[in-house]
């Protein structure tokens, strides 16, 4: 068996192969995260953190649990009471519904108010959802969440 000598071209060869392979998926992977950012979610964070203990309390002075499930073509938005389970209309409700991870499928159904859910006739593709809403109670206090979840494929 003949074999060629191990020469500096030879390492030269193999070391900027190994180092192009980690440069080269390295790159693709910044590009990729920088592509599907979906975005700031507050404009500055310090002003934001310092709002954050207030509207928490506000928030959960209200006592709502809220939940989104997807039955026959429809999304349908549950803001009950803690306490009761009660549904609760709200003065008003701004809605966007996308994923999480890029911005590209977001948009605002219109959600109407049927007795014990809002509901919306969305057509969604499979996989995990989320419903970044704002609802104004009666008395004026902002409710923000995001609500998670996920249709089966």
């Amino acid at each position: 068996m003949l074999l060629r000598e191990f020469t500096g071209r030879h390492a030269l060869i193999v070391f900027l192969m190994a180092f192009g392979t980690i440069i080269a998926v390295n790159a693709l992977l910044a590009i990729n995260a920088v592509r599907t950012f979906p975005g700031l979610e507050v404009e500055n964070s310090y002003v934001a953190s310092q709002e954050f203990d207030a509207k928490r309390r506000d928030q959960e002075a209200l006592g709502w649990a809220v939940r989104a499930e997807m039955h026959d073509g429809n999304i349908h938005l549950m803001i009950t009471d803690k306490d009761s389970g009660a549904p609760i209309e709200v003065a008003e409700l701004q809605a966007t519904l996308g994923r999480s991870t890029h911005p590209r499928d977001d948009f605002s159904p219109e959600f109407r108010f049927e007795g014990t859910a809002y509901v919306a006739t969305v057509k969604l593709a499979p996989g995990n959802w989320n419903i970044r809403m704002v609802a104004l109670a009666d008395d004026g206090t902002e409710f923000t969440q995001r609500v998670r979840f996920y249709i089966k494929g």
